[in-house]
């Protein structure tokens, strides 16, 4: 009976497991949020290197006209479905589709954009620009 327990409470532990719609980023993910806590949803992790072993820098950074800039690109869901952004790829052609909201949604709500473990993620204080002027 003891066994028995212990098999069924391990194969509930990893089905719980393996059905939770979360996830955290690894090193180099980057966590988007610019628009999906006004939305209701979760932030994006987007698997950057999981991409990049598969496409240049060029594809995504110049012909799709991603910024090199945690937040600064304007990526909405509507762009997406327009085939802007990540849904030149996306399209249940290249990449599946972006039907299942879960699939990149996946970040933890009220996380910042940010690229995850990213050297300027940890500085606790940033640099102050450095007066200039007459006055010195």
């Amino acid at each position: 009976m003891s066994k028995r327990f212990n098999s069924i409470f391990v194969m509930f532990a990893i089905l719980v497991m393996a059905i939770t719609p979360t996830s955290d980023a690894e090193y180099g993910d980057v966590l988007i949020n610019n628009f999906s806590d006004a939305a209701g949803m979760r932030p994006v992790v987007f698997p950057h290197w999981f991409h990049r072993i598969r496409f240049s820098c060029k594809v995504c950074h110049a012909d799709l006209g991603f910024k090199m800039e945690a937040g600064g690109n304007q990526i909405n869901m509507l762009k997406i479905i327009d085939g802007e952004y990540c849904g030149a790829c996306h399209n249940n052609e290249v990449a599946w589709s972006v039907e299942n909201c879960d699939v990149c949604h996946t970040g933890k709500p009220g996380t910042k954009t940010q690229v995850h473990d990213s050297t300027a993620s940890k500085l606790k204080v940033k640099p102050k620009a450095e007066k200039t002027g007459a006055s010195q």
